[in-house]
Formats: structure tokens, C-alpha cells, sequence
């Protein structure tokens, strides 16, 4: 078995994430993270489960400039994707990627709807902050891959205008870049007209109808959180880093279903799925599968620490027990090791599974609430993390799991533990 994944389901499996427009896509996304962390701790205040905070935010009138913050910096996630991910895939290419980000935002710009209606009527020479956060997302992934890709033929084909020795760099830059964005605007401005002509509509829509609002629909259920732990555990019972492989893939949508649920409240409804909240969103993941690390291993390590008999055991759950709390757990799956360890593999994989499919279950029945627009660093130990993301129904329920993971872990880890002590009491003897 282990033969076979290694030799016909992990190199293509690699080969896919290895790829470039892949590596743009989980990299440049990781630009706009910086500002959602920033803007959720100002949609936290906003949001402060004690009243008199609002009140004493509206008093003072920064209530108003704290929604200013949020919508500038969590809520324009897309755009800085859009730019991120080209401005990474020239980079990774060898090139200046200012150029080919900045191109890449015209091309986003071009591509949507470029007038709102106010009263009635159509009000032109604005943006739309509707496709600024998560309803532009999918679109900011694919047409910054695009242009990345375009942008860097032209450079890597020499099809460029080169400047004399001497001209200061930046002009260079510009020049370097003039008739790959020209290209590509008139291209894009091509692709505009047909699909306005043809579908009557925007690029950014249709994109959001055709592939974004399926690919929300398609994993936001219980067999999609299922299948996102059991591929992320999966993986990195192979020593392959899951959560970064299948946060490329799926990062865009669960990031742009946290987007649609603020927008639902912001917009004064219930949030609810009835009015297209979702419930898989990053915070469920970040939350109550990967917290204490993938494996959710935070039980594990509290076996290790108190009741473990053999000292490799005892020696590796000091040495994890720090970085756990943190969300680090990388000395565990390798000094434990339950990478590769046909003994732990069952818990490993079981707990965050189980822990995702009740999470989401329990947000379906209304127990827990679903979760807002706020975010937190995934650093940010739990506990306080589930306090902070979603309140104290969360903060209990996250406490609860991580007990739980104790036991999940506690029948598959004394066997082992009773091998290694079995093993070092004969080496002793």
C-alpha cells in the first residue's frame, strides 16, 4: 500500500501542486492575509459581544470609521489577490512582478461591471465593491494566473522594447513591460466585448455564475469538509504538507465564503443559509481541524507529556508541547513520528475529520452560530482563538474537542507507547 501511494498517487499529486500557475496561486494569495487579519480586529470591536462597546464606538463616531478600515482592508481581499498572483508568478519566473501585477489589476478592473445602480438608475465611472472581496475571488485567481502566464512569455520569447545601458531601472521596467501589457489589455478588451456582445453580461459575472457560485454550492456540504481533512491528514501522513497542498486548491472559495457570510450581515439579514451563508468557511478549518496543528494532536502531546512511559515519547511531547499551543506541530508528526507510523495513522487522520463533520453539523442544527467575517492568525492559540472567532458557544465546543482528541489518540498511542518502553527496557538490559 505504502509503495503504491508513493509511486502512483503522490508524484502526480505533487506534480499538480508543483506546478506555477499552483505555486502563484498559494503564494499570491497569501498577500491579502495581512489585511484580513488587521481588518478583523476591527470588525471584532465593531461586533464586541458587550453592547456598551458599540455604544461607547458610536458616541465617540468611530463606529462609522472602523466599517471605513473593515472595508478597506478585509474587504478588498480579491483585488489584492488579483495582483498578488501575478505579481508571484513573474517572480517565480525570474521577473519583475510589479509589471505583471499591476496589469493583472487593469484586467480585473476591466472585467467588471462598470456602472451600479442608485435609485433607479445607472451610475457610471465607479467600482464595484461588490466583486472587491469574496465575489471576485474566483476571478481575481484566474485572471491573475492568466496574465502572469502571458506576461512572462513575451519576456522569456525577448518580445520587449529594450533601453540603452544607463537608463535608470525603473524606466527600464516600464518600457520592458509596454508591449506585453499591451497585448494583453487589447486582448482583454476583446474578450470583453464578445462576452458582452454574446452573453450580455461582464467577465466578472459570468465567471462568479459559471465557476465560482458551483464550486461554493459543490464543497460547501458535510462531504466537503470530510474530504478536505482526509486529503489534508492523508497527505502528511506521507510527510507531504497537506494543509498547504489543499489550501492552494480550495484557500480561494472557503476565503471567499467568509466574505459572503459578512456581506449578508452587513447588508442587515440573518445570517443563515437560507439567505446563502455558508458554513464551511477557513474558520471551521483553521478552528477545529488544524488547530493545535494538523491531526488536531494537541491531545496527543498532553499523552506524551503526563502519562507516556517511554522516554523518546515522554522527550518528544516536552519538546512539541510549546509549539502546540501555537498551533506548530511539526516535532510531533517527526519525532513522534506519526509520519509514516501505520500505528497512528487511524487517530491521526479520524480526529480532525470528526471534528470538522461534527463542527459543521452542529452549525447546521443552530447549536453553534455561523461563522462572520472575523479572522484571526493561525498562530493565535485555542481557546482564545474560538472565543475571538465566533464567541463563547465556540470557545466551549473547541475546548470540548481538544479534550476529545485525547481520547481518539489515547488507545493508538498506548500501544505504541508500550512498544517503545517494551523496547528500551530490553535495549537496557
Amino acid at each position: 500500500m505504502s509503495e503504491f501511494i508513493n509511486d502512483k498517487v503522490i508524484p502526480p499529486v505533487m506534480g499538480f501542486i508543483n506546478t506555477k500557475p499552483m505555486q502563484a496561486l498559494k503564494d499570491g494569495l497569501l498577500y491579502s492575509m495581512p489585511l484580513m487579519i488587521v481588518g478583523s480586529v476591527f470588525l471584532l470591536l465593531q461586533q464586541f459581544p458587550i453592547s456598551a462597546v458599540g455604544d461607547f464606538l458610536t458616541n465617540v463616531g468611530l463606529y462609522d470609521i472602523f466599517t471605513t478600515t473593515y472595508a478597506n482592508t478585509f474587504n478588498i481581499m480579491s483585488l489584492i489577490a488579483a495582483m498578488g498572483i501575478a505579481y508571484t508568478y513573474a517572480k517565480n519566473e525570474g521577473f519583475e512582478g510589479m509589471p505583471a501585477a499591476v496589469i493583472s489589476l487593469s484586467v480585473w478592473l476591466m472585467s467588471q461591471p462598470q456602472s451600479v445602480m442608485f435609485n433607479d438608475e445607472a451610475v457610471g465611472s465607479v467600482i464595484d465593491r461588490t466583486w472587491l472581496a469574496g465575489q471576485g475571488m474566483v476571478g481575481a485567481l484566474i485572471f491573475g494566473v492568466i496574465v502572469g502566464m502571458i506576461y512572462c512569455w513575451f519576456l522569456k520569447k525577448d518580445i520587449t522594447i529594450k533601453m540603452p545601458a544607463g537608463v535608470p531601472q525603473g524606466v527600464a521596467n516600464a518600457f520592458t513591460a509596454l508591449i506585453p501589457a499591451a497585448v494583453i489589455i487589447v486582448g482583454w478588451t476583446a474578450i470583453v466585448y464578445v462576452v458582452e456582445l454574446a452573453a450580455g453580461t461582464t467577465v466578472m459575472e459570468l465567471v462568479y455564475s459559471a465557476i465560482q457560485a458551483p464550486l461554493q454550492g459543490l464543497t460547501d456540504n458535510l462531504g466537503g469538509v470530510i474530504a478536505h481533512q482526509f486529503l489534508v491528514t492523508f497527505l502528511w501522513w506521507f510527510g507531504i504538507h497537506g494543509a498547504t497542498v489543499v489550501g492552494g486548491v480550495m484557500g480561494g472559495i472557503l476565503t471567499a465564503n467568509v466574505s459572503d457570510n459578512q456581506a449578508i450581515l452587513d447588508s442587515g439579514r440573518e445570517l443563515t443559509v437560507a439567505n446563502g451563508g455558508h458554513i464551511f468557511t477557513s474558520q471551521l478549518i483553521d478552528q477545529f481541524c488544524t488547530v493545535t496543528g494538523s491531526g488536531l494532536t494537541l491531545g496527543l502531546v498532553v499523552y506524551l507529556c503526563f502519562f507516556a512511559k517511554s522516554e523518546q515519547l515522554k522527550s518528544i511531547g516536552k519538546l512539541g508541547l510549546g509549539p502546540g499551543v501555537f498551533n506548530i506541530n511539526e516535532p510531533i508528526l517527526f519525532g513522534t513520528p506519526i509520519v509514516l507510523n501505520p500505528m497512528l495513522a487511524v487517530p491521526f487522520i479520524l480526529t480532525p475529520v470528526l471534528s470538522g463533520a461534527l463542527t459543521y453539523l452542529l452549525i447546521q442544527w443552530g447549536i453553534l452560530p455561523m461563522f462572520t467575517g472575523v479572522v484571526v492568525p493561525w498562530t493565535t492559540p485555542p481557546i482564545i482563538s474560538g472565543l475571538l472567532v465566533n464567541g463563547w458557544k465556540t470557545m466551549v465546543w473547541q475546548a470540548i474537542v481538544i479534550v476529545g482528541s485525547f481520547f481518539t489518540y489515547f488507545p493508538f498511542i498506548k500501544m505504541y507507547d508500550n512498544q517503545l518502553y517494551k523496547e528500551e527496557q530490553e535495549a537496557a538490559e
